[in-house]
């Protein structure tokens, strides 16, 4: 959630940065123009209440003056059931204008941090760096090998529960809990997060607090007649621990890692990625939060995506890390690095991790605080990332560990988790 003082402060600066993310600043029907005039009746309302204070201060007053003085106050008296009848009601209206306004303020993305790119498309992304050597030949793509190895039956899946669901059977379902185990053995014991096993379901404040809501409840499974979802990503909960909390500084950064499985209705997704594992319904994934300060956000998030690409780099999988525009940008970012790993059957990187700093968005949504040197309460800092997305990083060894045999190699750091097996081979 923006902050409500620099919404007055930097109000311009502010809308500068929201129209860099394409956002309609100037309609009369955006959301920006809504707070604005929200903001504005706000501080009318103030004022109108102030001038009533005033006004029964001074007929208080008076009514004071004159029954000391044995004189008839009762046009005062009268006059001052009146003011209070006006300020009963102007309370009321100040109570739904703060209403008013705070929902709109949950439609407002975050404003963008200087630093990040302008552009108009996800083709204006800017690529960073590359790691690893892209495998050239042709290679079959991963719902063909998985067939063929009998490890993936979509069928299953779609009789099961639908489509963009799939049963994984032998090897895959082993590799599928490998890759979690390796992961979060990475983050925990190499680079230093604490695991935290927490709900796949959570309520509308938690949701909120993070920003799935309101603005994507058409992405969200909704539990009929609770007030409860099926989580999208691990963030949600994890960041939500301190949901309501105020941190001493010299906690922070707290740094958590977590497995769960995620749940997405994939609304606007309608023809991308329809084949194989790639855009799931319900998919498997570890996920890396920092709680900082935000000083430390900009150099956190440096950190925590180091930590993502260490996984790929172990299980030897090129990739290349690349900064999002301005227009690709998530909701509540401030700033984002992609993460794609290459699939030789699309010959070109698919995204397996975003890591993004929100500053003090959700730290404001979810009421996560630390005290600062003066021992004030301010937002907290929040990041997180993929570390990484289970079900792509099994692709992304199905095929770039494809043999001309139709076996799959399996790299070396999953071999102790998957009992000492290299290949998978055919039954």
């Amino acid at each position: 959630m923006i902050d409500r003082q620099a919404l007055r402060r930097d109000f311009d600066s502010m809308q500068a940065a929201l129209a860099r993310r394409g956002e309609d600043v100037v309609g009369a029907g955006s959301a920006w123009a809504k707070v604005a005039l929200l903001d504005i009746r706000q501080r009318e309302l103030k004022t109108e209440s102030e001038a009533l204070q005033a006004d029964r201060n001074r007929v208080s007053k008076l009514i004071g003056q004159k029954k000391g003085a044995g004189e008839d106050a009762s046009a005062e008296m009268a006059a001052m059931g009146e003011v209070a009848r006006q300020a009963k009601a102007l309370d009321a209206q100040a109570k739904d204008a703060e209403a008013e306004f705070a929902a709109a303020l949950l439609e407002i993305p975050n404003p963008l941090h200087d630093s990040v790119p302008n552009g108009a498309s996800e083709d204006d992304n800017v690529e960073v760096s590359r790691w690893g050597n892209p495998r050239m030949d042709e290679v079959p793509p991963h719902w063909d090998i998985g067939v063929d190895l009998g490890i993936l039956d979509f069928e299953a899946g779609a009789t099961l529960a639908g489509s963009r669901f799939t049963v994984m059977k032998g090897a895959a379902a082993r590799m599928e809990r490998a890759l979690m185990q390796f992961m979060l053995d990475l983050h925990a014991d190499a680079h230093g997060y604490q695991e935290v096993w927490v709900p796949a379901i959570a309520n509308s404040k938690t949701m909120t607090g993070t920003g799935q809501l309101p603005k994507f409840a058409d992405d969200l499974y909704k539990l009929e007649g609770e007030d409860a979802f099926l989580i999208p990503t691990a963030e949600v909960p994890v960041t939500n621990l301190y949901q309501d909390k105020i941190l001493d500084a010299s906690e922070l950064p707290k740094r958590h890692c977590a497995y769960t499985p995620c749940f997405r209705r994939e609304a606007g997704s309608a023809g991308r990625d329809e084949r194989g594992i790639i855009r799931q319904h319900q998919f498997d994934k570890v996920e890396l939060v920092h709680i900082t300060t935000p000083e430390r956000a900009l150099s956190d998030l440096e950190e925590l995506t180091a930590h993502a690409e260490a996984v790929l780099q172990a299980l030897e999988l090129p990739y290349r890390k690349v900064e999002l525009c301005s227009a690709d940008i998530g909701f509540s970012s401030q700033k984002t690095y992609d993460l794609e790993v290459w699939l030789p059957s699309q010959n070109c990187y698919r995204e397996i991790s975003s890591c993004s700093s929100f500053g003090q968005f959700q730290g404001r949504r979810a009421g996560i605080r630390y005290r600062d040197e003066s021992g004030k309460p301010q937002p907290a800092a929040t990041l997180n990332g993929s570390g990484l997305a289970i079900g792509r990083c099994l692709v992304a060894v199905l095929e770039n560990g494809w043999q001309s045999d139709g076996s799959v190699l399996i790299p070396q750091v999953l071999q102790p988790y998957m009992g000492g097996m290299q290949r998978i081979t055919p039954n």
